[in-house]
């Protein structure tokens, strides 16, 4: 049961984590990306997320289905939200659950990083100067640029 969307509400991460997890599942793993309040040393008051939503969730569902052929079993889960979102605000949401920790952990951080790379979903930070600017992405086969982007949620 490999899922995916990209939503414009609220992330339930309870209801997330609740798709998955079995009887012979050992590990199950939530990983929620959220908006800090600082970004490149300048605070930040919130986010823009963009998506162009027809192309952006058959690419979620692809990376979703590629970490679960590595997971070993078809229980992942991954929702990105778009929109504006305040501190705190969760913007993706990854549940796996494996009989093992390692591919559980494997499988999270595979979604994320992929995630970061592909998929067609732009960011713009609000900086509490009162002025905003898009995020450069990640290219693919690219380090993150310099600019303070590196280990940001999509």
């Amino acid at each position: 049961m490999v899922q995916a969307s990209v939503v414009s509400r609220v992330i339930d991460s309870a209801e997330v984590l609740g798709r998955v997890g079995a009887a012979e599942d050992g590990a199950v793993l939530l990983f929620l990306g959220t908006v800090r309040n600082h970004a490149g040393g300048e605070p930040v008051e919130g986010m823009t997320y963009e998506a162009y939503e027809s192309m952006a969730t058959p690419v979620l569902a692809q990376i979703a289905h590629e970490a679960a052929g590595r997971l070993g079993t078809d229980r992942v889960v991954v929702v990105h939200r778009v929109g504006e979102l305040a501190i705190g605000d969760v913007s993706v949401a990854i549940a796996v659950s494996s009989p093992h920790r390692a591919q559980a952990y494997d499988a999270s951080r595979y979604v994320i990083e992929e995630i970061k790379k592909r998929l067609p979903v732009w960011k713009r930070e609000h900086y509490t100067s009162g002025r905003s600017e898009w995020v450069e992405g990640v290219q693919p086969g690219r380090a993150p640029a310099s600019s303070g982007a590196e280990g940001r949620a999509s």
